[in-house]
């Protein structure tokens, strides 16, 4: 006799059952909205003891409120009764990260540095552009990847960030621009990428589901097409990326041989440079109007030479990638290792793979001057030179010798 846990479910467009799971209150007792997809704000006023079909008009309600109109006040929802505010504020509230300091570029590029509930710090950058307007969102409270360009890459990694605290970013940007309530036409924040601090692979379900929030049509509603996840070669969660996630993919290559791939992104000596490709190749959706970005800093005397052009060419042939390179002058940090290839070595590089049918533009840095450039995301919290990092690094190995 089959017992009612193993029975097969009955097939059919039926409403999907809430699973239950713990909420976990901030210090103040109650339960943060922000993050919480459809479903789990519906079980979140369960498990609050709201009736079920009471629940489930709620949650439409406040879904609408929080990621379309951009509310964070129980009281300017119009259409929930003025006796039910207060039942909400008792339990509930809808948050914005912290902001600890705000900047503002000469070139118009905004960073803010944010800081958690739990006192951890991480940074996102707006990047105005005449026709879009891209926002740089973080995934993680430093990294792991230690990639020896990147001054992200000299912080410890302290935690992941979590779907509200990513989407948060997106929401905080789009209270500074005053673009509440969404729509599809006329924004300043038009693009999303993922390329601040943190591996987002490493973080995987979060930023899947954060950015689940981001694209859905009935709330923020930004396309897919509209939004990059950049990864150093996490080659095993690519696959599930273009699967459950969609969006374009970029990759951080910055060399062609495993030698120098080794040496400045580290992560290399797990997942080759022909495994990593490979990869790219079996990522769903792209074509000719979708290219694979790969994203290449320009070190110099490192990764500039025409034979390293040559070489990037034959490779993106070999695995037929339709793909388009973004050259990056360095962007010097305090205690970095390396130089910016002169303004003509970029030109020459550019010239070759160009000239091979493949688009190779040289990225304009932009919020320099704030440390707001690619490579330069490091919380004020952590400011410590590569000497300093290397004299700990030499002392902890002292200290086990």
């Amino acid at each position: 006799m089959q017992t009612a846990a193993n029975l097969m479910p009955i097939p059919g467009h039926i409403d999907p059952v809430p699973v239950p799971r713990s909420f976990v209150p901030r210090s103040d007792g109650r339960i943060d909205l922000l993050g919480l997809s459809l479903a789990d704000l519906r079980m979140a006023l369960e498990t609050s003891q709201l009736e079920e079909k009471q629940a489930k008009l709620r949650a439409k309600q406040l879904w609408h409120w929080i990621y379309n109109r951009g509310a964070t006040e129980f009281s300017a929802m119009t259409d929930i009764s003025k006796t039910m505010h207060p039942w909400l504020e008792q339990r509930f509230v809808i948050s914005r990260p912290n902001v600890v300091e705000a900047q503002v570029s000469t070139d118009g590029t905004r960073k803010w540095l944010l800081r958690s509930d739990d006192a951890q710090d991480y940074e996102m950058v707006f990047i105005p552009d005449a026709d879009r307007g891209t926002l740089c969102v973080s995934s993680q409270v430093g990294c792991t990847l230690n990639c020896t360009f990147c001054h992200t890459g000299t912080m410890r990694l302290v935690r992941n960030l979590t779907p509200a605290e990513i989407v948060g970013q997106v929401m905080l940007a789009r209270d500074s621009l005053g673009e509440w309530p969404s729509q599809p036409e006329g924004r300043m924040l038009t693009n999303i990428v993922m390329m601040g601090m943190g591996e987002p692979l490493y973080n995987f379900e979060n930023v899947r589901d954060a950015l689940k929030l981001v694209m859905d049509g009935a709330g923020i509603a930004l396309s897919r097409r509209r939004i990059t996840l950049s990864t150093s070669g996490v080659v095993p969660m690519m696959a599930r990326a273009g699967a459950e996630i969609g969006v374009n993919l970029a990759v951080s290559l910055h060399a062609v041989t495993k030698e120098v791939r080794d040496e400045i992104v580290p992560l290399n000596r797990k997942y080759g440079i022909e495994e990593l490709l490979q990869a790219c190749a079996d990522y769903p959706g792209t074509n000719n109007a979708r290219r694979i970005t790969f994203e290449y800093v320009m070190l110099k005397d490192k990764n500039d030479s025409d034979d390293d052009a040559r070489e990037l060419v034959r490779l993106l042939r070999k695995y037929e990638l339709p793909a388009k390179v973004n050259l990056i002058p360095f962007n010097p940090w305090p205690g970095a290792q390396y130089e910016c290839s002169t303004p003509e070595r970029i030109k020459s590089f550019s010239s070759i793979v160009f000239g091979a049918g493949i688009s190779a533009p040289v990225r304009t840095p932009r919020g320099r001057d704030i440390d707001a450039a690619c490579g330069q995301l490091k919380t004020a919290s952590e400011k410590k030179s590569r000497a300093q990092i290397d004299r700990e690094a030499a002392a902890e190995s002292d200290a086990f010798a």
